[in-house]
């Protein structure tokens, strides 16, 4: 059987819950958790491995990134974090370089396996790794709207599930909905392709006397899209929102499941020396972003889509 190693680089909040969500996983033989500054790295990878025992057969150290060159797959996640009232695209400079000190110090040690971005601006940060390391498109690929698309899913289940605790908690099995495009305040809902119960929202709704209108779908989306801050204006960061989402990004390319979860890959949208990354809804197995799932957008849908991208070209441009 495979070894299976993943590669974290990048040991603050995020880094270290990626790391704590794998060893309670069990997914991973081993996990190599690598920061600038090792010793809190080597505090952190202490930490966790001192309260899995008995639950995880994972085995968990600080290293550096000549660890990286038997990798499975690397996780990236170091670089700066929003501060309350920031966007994800006021990291971009300063998270670009780096981005650009990683890919220096993986020279020589990098293997070719898939590269999993989680540092923001991720669709800026995702396709200048792809520059950056030459990589075939898709094999570095960003977490992008999937953490978006879950908070969406919850807050759906919300209001069609209102006084239903457990079926808004298990709301992954009855409803179905993306968010797509920039991880962003560009992101796109796709109502069109909403089901809850196997049923189109509005369908559904209908049936079952709960209003379903244009005025309700704002409010879910605009909560939805400022979920991030609100919570970084609580708490400081957010943190295992996606670092689950993360292991289970992880686990699908360890395992070569082909799970299809809305993530950031570069397109090939015309003959661009820059591409864009944005999210789709996408299939993910042991070689990245293999295949992306058929998505029928409406003409404002579209607009936005391409919008995004050229923004997101121009941006990557000037930073590289």
């Amino acid at each position: 059987m495979e070894h299976k190693k993943v590669s974290i680089i990048g040991a603050g909040f995020v880094g270290a819950s990626v790391a704590y969500s794998l060893m309670l996983d069990n997914i991973a033989d081993e996990i190599a958790l690598i920061d600038i500054d090792n010793k809190k790295a080597c505090g952190e990878a202490d930490d966790i491995a001192h309260g899995v025992e008995g639950i995880s057969n994972t085995a968990i150290y600080s290293g550096y990134h000549s660890d990286c060159r038997d990798s499975s797959i690397i996780v990236m996640t170091a670089g700066r974090g929003r501060l309350p009232g920031e966007s994800r695209l006021d990291l971009a400079a300063e998270n670009m370089k780096t981005l650009r000190s990683v890919a220096d110090s993986l020279s020589g040690y990098y293997n070719g396996c898939p590269i999993l971005m989680i540092s923001n601006p991720v669709d800026i940060l995702t396709a200048g790794a792809e520059k950056l390391l030459g990589t075939p498109e898709g094999r570095i690929f960003g977490s992008g709207c999937m953490l978006d698309s879950s908070r969406f899913i919850r807050r759906i289940a919300q209001t069609v599930f209102p006084k239903d605790r457990a079926a808004q908690s298990g709301c992954a099995e009855k409803i179905k909905a993306f968010v797509i495009g920039e991880h962003g305040d560009a992101q796109i809902p796709l109502w069109n392709s909403v089901y809850v119960c196997g049923k189109p929202a509005e369908e559904y709704c209908a049936e079952n006397n709960i209003i379903w209108n244009e005025d309700v779908r704002q409010t879910i989306f605009t909560e939805t899209k400022n979920m991030g801050s609100s919570i970084i204006r609580a708490k400081g960061r957010t943190n295992y929102g996606i670092a689950v989402c993360a292991c289970r990004i992880i686990r699908a390319v360890l395992n070569d499941e082909d799970f299809t979860a809305s993530v950031s890959s570069t397109l090939g949208l015309g003959s661009h020396e820059i591409k864009a990354a944005l999210s789709l809804p996408s299939v993910i197995g042991n070689k990245g972003v293999v295949s992306r799932a058929a998505v029928t957008l409406d003409d404002t849908e579209k607009k936005a889509f391409e919008k995004s991208a050229a923004e997101m070209r121009d941006m990557l441009k000037k930073l590289l």
